[in-house]
């Protein structure tokens, strides 16, 4: 096996890594070791993506809220596209700090899947809403949304994997309480199972508007309906430093 070029021994701890994301221009940032994966799927653990990773850093950046009453989907859609570029943008740059201190990272795409054929379902080469459990910024709900405290729901991620052996966080207690709201408010029953229906959703939401020729997403009922849509803390200014 060829030998990294990355210093083990880098001269960044966890909080001198947080402080570079934060002035990348995330809000939210955590961090997890390579052994919170282990119930990763097979070819979607960080080892698979990167051999060398030994952390993962997820971050986030809150959604504007207001989007979600709004009676057509452009603004919605056109915020997710561009907070999904904001947050490659982060990843990259994120990278390069990185590197720059002797220390490996690779970029997590924030929307971009491929077609897992042993489980039959779309998958990021890793799961985006994981790593940031994983990492303590909020846990996963009913809804299979990332829940955090301090945006809820409202919140885009991005990851970058790491060959440094940083301080994680610690994981946070589960924050949906199963209250069955989104269950109930999903128009194709998407969320009946225990896993949600993965096809069923994305036919119904995203797709091309017939009046307006344009690609767009129609569909956050399970969004809107969340007691933890806003989070407990409400606080957009937050830096958990």
């Amino acid at each position: 096996m060829e030998q990294s070029f990355f210093g083990r021994d880098a001269g960044m701890n966890s909080e001198d890594v947080k402080k570079l994301v934060f002035s990348l221009g995330a809000q939210l940032c955590g961090i997890a070791g390579i052994d919170r994966f282990e119930d990763a799927p097979k070819g979607y653990h960080p080892l698979d993506v990167f051999p060398e990773c030994r952390s993962v850093i997820s971050f986030a950046c809150s959604f504007p809220t207001a989007a979600l009453r709004c009676r057509i989907p452009a603004p919605y859609t056109r915020i997710r596209n561009s907070i999904t570029a904001k947050m490659d943008a982060i990843a990259l740059d994120l990278c390069i700090g990185l590197e720059e201190n002797g220390i490996g990272a690779v970029p997590v795409p924030t929307n971009e899947s491929e077609w897992d054929e042993r489980t039959g379902r779309w998958r990021s080469i890793i799961s985006l809403k994981h790593a940031a459990q994983a990492a303590g910024l909020g846990t996963i709900g009913r809804h299979s949304l990332l829940i955090t405290p301090e945006f809820g729901s409202m919140v885009w991620l991005g990851a970058v994997l790491c060959s440094a052996p940083l301080e994680p966080d610690e994981k946070k207690e589960p924050i949906c309480q199963n209250c069955g709201l989104c269950v109930k408010a999903c128009p194709v029953n998407a969320l009946h199972q225990a896993e949600m229906n993965q096809s069923a959703c994305w036919e119904h939401a995203f797709g091309t508007d017939e009046k307006t020729q344009s690609w767009v997403i129609s569909c956050h009922r399970c969004r809107d309906v969340c007691p933890h849509l806003l989070g407990s803390q409400n606080s957009p200014g937050s830096r958990n430093t």
